[in-house]
């Protein structure tokens, strides 16, 4: 009896820690997109504008459609744009944090399929705030296709670091 109410006891104490991370990310998000893409393309962008109430961190993504996400930024070194992951991404809390080409931007990499103008892509965001506690924000975002301002002329960018 006693291995019974210890195990509910454990699948209590699981529900609730998972619980913890589920939480909906006290976050606005607006404007976001994804750039569509060609078959046998294998990466792209996601852009949007994040505003949080409180600090917090963006430290993840994750979709179905790609092998890999990640947070990146783009800088310029010289006359040379660099992209590469970075671990999180500072939200001050009540000011508007843009992910837009050539600037902070979510990468998606090791496509599965194109990602087809019209369509949509469901995106989960990772964030932290400042005393550990995780949430996360799942996004239906539309692809769209087009060049916005900002996009770096080609072959100006050079991509630092490895992928799995």
């Amino acid at each position: 009896m006693s291995s019974l109410v210890f195990r509910a006891a454990a699948a209590a104490l699981l529900c609730c820690g998972l619980g913890a991370f589920a939480q909906e990310a006290p976050v606005e998000v607006s404007g976001a997109w994804v750039r569509a893409t060609v078959p046998g393309q294998g990466g792209t962008g996601a852009y949007m504008t994040l505003q949080a109430p409180q600090d917090l961190q963006l430290v993840g993504v994750s979709t179905p459609v790609a092998g890999v996400a990640e947070v990146h930024e783009m800088k310029l070194e010289g006359n040379t744009m660099h992209m590469s992951a970075i671990p999180a991404l500072a939200l001050p809390a009540h000011q508007r944090v843009a992910l837009a080409p050539g600037g902070y931007h979510l990468m998606l990499m090791d496509l599965k399929q194109a990602l087809a103008a019209g369509s949509t892509v469901a995106l989960t965001l990772r964030l932290t705030d400042a005393k550990g506690a995780q949430f996360t924000r799942t996004l239906q975002v539309p692809v769209r296709t087009g060049a916005s301002a900002g996009t770096t002329p080609p072959g100006a960018m050079q991509h630092a670091g490895s992928h799995r």
